[in-house]
């Protein structure tokens, strides 16, 4: 019996040994390239950055912008993208929701188009086709042209980031991700704060998303908004980037606003910037010129 014993005792340790070997013969490491850590790590409470961003929003009255647009429509399920040639053109904006966007045709410089809104309607005009469009803020009917689906809150609401509502609930979440910097090529940590805000389904215990504002900790500024239907649906993300400061207010001066389930991009490039500049009722009146052929959207 002791020498079964004894035998079972090698044949464990050699069978041991030949696996220890075999394993060794499969694995491989491999040396991955260490992110670099940011020179500066903000913190905030979930207060600091909503007094933060409703202080941002209440600094801003009102928004004259010369810009240059540029608008794609397209994606998976159209197969295809087409991008439509930039055009010069004018943002002006008034708080609580007056908005008029114009674009410029290039070389010629004549209106390609004039939308004016006053947050409850719209009307838009389109030189170049003798049309003009009318109707309220809200989509009634999908039209099968996505740009057809763009109304003035659009704009509005990814230009200037509206405060948290009384009713609306928030939580905040610490995540870092990892990019490589195009101008370095390294990679790089950007650690965020993620802001979350829900409001909660009639008397019930179901929350629904709202938006998710995606704070920079190095600098503690917006850098994303993801907004959603009462679906739970995204329905437009909006990144900011390239901030500058005007008249002490930091704005960013690239904007790209993106419709996931309309399959369209709007590019804005900010070139020159005033914020506060007083703005009459009378620039944000869209005249329609007698002979337009007029069409009303539900």
């Amino acid at each position: 019996m002791q020498r079964n014993c004894l035998r079972s005792a090698l044949l464990f340790a050699v069978g041991s040994m030949s696996l220890l070997g075999l394993t060794g013969c499969l694995k491989r490491t491999r040396i991955l390239e260490r992110p670099q850590a940011p020179n500066v790590v903000l913190s905030a409470s979930a207060k600091q950055l909503i007094q933060q961003l409703d202080q941002r929003y209440d600094s801003i009255h009102s928004i004259t912008a010369t810009v240059l647009l540029r608008a794609s429509v397209g994606g998976v399920s159209k197969g295809k993208v087409t991008d439509y040639t930039s055009l010069h053109g004018y943002i002006l904006l008034r708080q609580p929701d007056m908005l008029r966007v114009l674009g410029m045709l290039p070389v010629i410089e004549t209106q390609a188009f004039d939308m004016a809104s006053d947050g409850k309607n719209f009307k838009l005009l389109i030189p170049p086709k003798n049309e003009a469009i009318v109707g309220s803020g809200q989509v009634g009917k999908p039209s099968p042209n996505p740009l057809m689906n763009l109304r003035p809150s659009v704009f509005f609401d990814s230009l200037l980031i509206r405060k948290i509502g009384p009713d609306e609930l928030v939580y905040v979440t610490n995540n870092t991700g990892v990019e490589r910097d195009p101008r370095t090529k390294h990679l790089v940590q950007e650690p965020d704060y993620d802001l979350g805000i829900l409001r909660r389904q009639g008397d019930s215990q179901q929350l629904l998303p709202v938006r998710v504002i995606h704070i920079s900790r190095a600098d503690l500024l917006p850098y994303q908004q993801d907004e959603y239907d009462d679906r739970g649906n995204l329905v437009t993300r909006t990144v900011y980037s390239k901030y500058q400061t005007f008249d002490q207010i930091s704005f960013p001066t690239h904007i790209v606003i993106d419709r996931p389930a309309d399959e369209y991009k709007i590019d804005i490039s900010i070139e020159k910037l005033t914020f506060n500049h007083p703005l009459g009722n009378e620039q944000f009146e869209l005249k329609i010129p007698p002979g337009t052929k007029i069409k009303r959207l539900p």
